[in-house]
């Protein structure tokens, strides 16, 4: 029969390194040795903690995978399995691929367990001193500066980014939580309600195909390129007033949407613009 450990786990030094090592068990009983990675006692007691903690939740193999993955290797698999469409729209896909481009150049070789909140806060100052690189007929040519909402974007897109690796228990938690953005971003998502009045002068200035799409938005709250766009005209009854989506951003969307008579006589001057086309609008 094997002794009993004495300790659940214990710190030592290994000649010819300054940092702190650590000795464990796993839950099959193999004892494990690795390095904290920290010459400071209480970070690397913090750090066997949380081996220890992994251990008991039975996640210990995937901490691990976490701190071994590369961040440039974690963020082509983001791509290919969470930006491409169908599970986000081809433009979110496209902002994706331009912010990457630039994390990459940052984070690419680091470890995904290395992103940390000082670092991320580096980045976005780093970010906010560059300027915009215009390509011409000559060569690239520099602009004004960035605006604060492209970087605070390309910060949205790395904290979507670094969620998703949390869920699938790679960190413990997400750095983006750490991190205030430098400056001040003026209007970002700001919500602006179209006034009848505003409404009416884009209509007087729009063709009638447009007017009827303006109609349609306003009046059913349908989004442009996932709902109202691939509209086919099976989907639509004007009898009863209503259009029915089957697919939508959120699960929500998928309904019948009820019509207002404004939407109503937009949907059929849409329908006589068309003609006999399969897609209700063109």
């Amino acid at each position: 029969m094997a002794r009993p450990s004495e300790h659940d786990g214990v710190l030592y030094r290994r000649s010819g390194t300054k940092f702190w090592w650590m000795r464990y068990h796993d839950r099959v009983g193999k004892r494990r040795q690795e390095t904290t990675g920290t010459s400071d006692w209480h970070e690397a007691q913090k750090k066997l903690r949380e081996r220890l903690q992994a251990r008991d939740d039975n996640i210990l193999h995937i901490v691990c995978k976490g701190e071994q993955l590369p961040f440039a290797e974690w963020v082509d698999f983001f791509l290919e399995n969470y930006s491409k469409p169908p599970m986000r729209a081809t433009k979110t896909h496209e902002a994706n691929l331009r912010a990457v481009t630039h994390l990459k150049r940052v984070f690419g070789p680091r470890k995904l367990a290395d992103v940390t909140g000082e670092g991320i806060e580096a980045y976005l100052r780093y970010r906010l001193r560059q300027h915009v690189q215009v390509k011409t007929a000559a060569g690239f040519v520099e602009a004004g500066p960035l605006k604060p909402s492209t970087v605070h974007q390309e910060f949205r897109i790395l904290r979507r980014l670094l969620n998703v690796a949390v869920r699938k228990k790679l960190l413990r938690s997400n750095p983006c939580s750490e991190v205030e953005f430098p400056v001040t971003v003026k209007r970002l998502f700001r919500s602006h309600y179209v006034s009848w009045s505003e409404q009416e002068r884009i209509e007087s200035k729009a063709p009638e195909y447009l007017r009827n799409v303006i109609r349609i938005i306003t009046e059913a709250g349908l989004r442009i390129y996932k709902e109202l766009t691939p509209m086919r005209k099976d989907q639509v009854d004007l009898r009863n007033g209503v259009v029915w989506i089957p697919d939508s951003k959120t699960s929500n969307g998928v309904a019948e949407v009820p019509l207002t008579e404004l939407a109503v006589a937009a949907f059929r001057g849409s329908d006589s613009d068309r003609g006999e086309g399969t897609i209700f609008i063109p």
